[in-house]
């Protein structure tokens, strides 16, 4: 099995070796589509089913202080399918949820697993990890960053208009978003054209914005950021931890919908992008979602070889 050869042989991996994925330019834009290109290859192996145990005998640890259903799934299948094994810990179940410091248990469990997952809020609480920890550190989400999901979300963007490089990128709806800061700063890295749509006081952190690697347009007008545009993203408008603010978030992003009648500006062949869960009739319309421009399953699925190429670049 010529493919199954060059897996096991880890190729060109070692730039990444024993380093943390924090944010999303923590990596340089030819790691970057490295990782894709691995992602694509271990995508194409597990469809047709032929092993590819790059990590035999890893161990991963899993900390969750946000639920999850995506994130977990992904990481230990991915493990296992790796050849290696994952532990999950939740914080009810741990003595992080007896207030033992973060760092404390990022320095006990070094000495057991050779990579840590974090899903948690703040950002500085994956970073205090990372700094602790001897092994690397995966943020699998933060309040401020989600970069697994965006490696995910470029995957399909390159499976389904192929060359990024040009494309047009809107975001729409709440831009003061995890997932809309890791998406924008991998999309301009890609060499896409980015245009955020978000009302007064939902903008991204314009420190994100400046850091990208182009420049990323933010407006108000929802359709003239999807004029033209070859993928339009959204995410809930409601966040875990925002539930308090439902009511208030509903008004302001009322007019930020993504349904048919904003899509007919985009591109032709345009793809839409949720990372879901989705509330349809909030941000998107079940008609979107379940639609023939969605791309919201794939990208889901992504998330399970992304991140295992992630981890097979960055295991030692």
């Amino acid at each position: 099995m010529p493919e199954l050869a060059l897996v096991e042989e880890r190729p060109g991996l070692g730039g990444l070796c024993g380093r943390d994925l924090l944010r999303i330019d923590d990596l340089a834009a030819g790691e970057l589509l490295a990782l894709l290109d691995l992602a694509e290859r271990l995508k194409a192996l597990q469809h047709e089913r032929i092993p590819h145990p790059m990590l035999p005998g890893r161990s991963l640890a899993m900390i969750f202080e946000k639920p999850s259903t995506r994130t977990r799934v992904s990481f230990e299948v991915g493990m296992a399918q790796l050849g290696g094994h994952a532990v999950h810990l939740a914080t009810a179940e741990s003595q992080l949820g007896r207030g033992e410091p973060i760092a404390d248990t990022g320095a006990v469990l070094s000495r057991y697993v050779d990579a840590i997952m974090i899903r948690t809020g703040a950002h500085a609480r994956a970073e205090a990890l990372a700094q602790a920890a001897s092994v690397p550190v995966v943020n699998g989400l933060t309040d401020e960053h989600h970069p697994c999901q965006a490696l995910a979300d470029l995957m399909v963007l390159r499976e389904r208009l192929g060359e990024l490089e040009g494309r047009r990128l809107a975001w729409v709806g709440d831009g003061l978003n995890n997932v809309c800061h890791s998406l924008l700063t991998a999309a301009a890295m890609a060499g896409m054209e980015v245009v955020v749509a978000s009302p007064e006081g939902y903008a991204p952190d314009p420190g994100v914005v400046a850091a990208a690697a182009a420049p990323v347009a933010v407006v108000e007008d929802p359709r003239a950021a999807v004029a033209g545009a070859d993928a339009v993203v959204t995410d809930t408008w409601t966040s875990m931890g925002q539930e308090d603010e439902r009511h208030q978030r509903l008004r302001d992003l009322a007019g930020y919908q993504v349904n048919a009648a904003l899509l007919e500006a985009a591109a032709p062949g345009h793809v839409v992008l949720h990372c879901l869960p989705a509330h349809c009739g909030e941000e998107i319309t079940e008609d979107v979602l379940w639609g023939p421009s969605s791309a919201a399953w794939d990208e889901a699925e992504n998330r399970l070889h992304a991140q295992k190429a992630l981890l097979a670049m960055i295991v030692e």
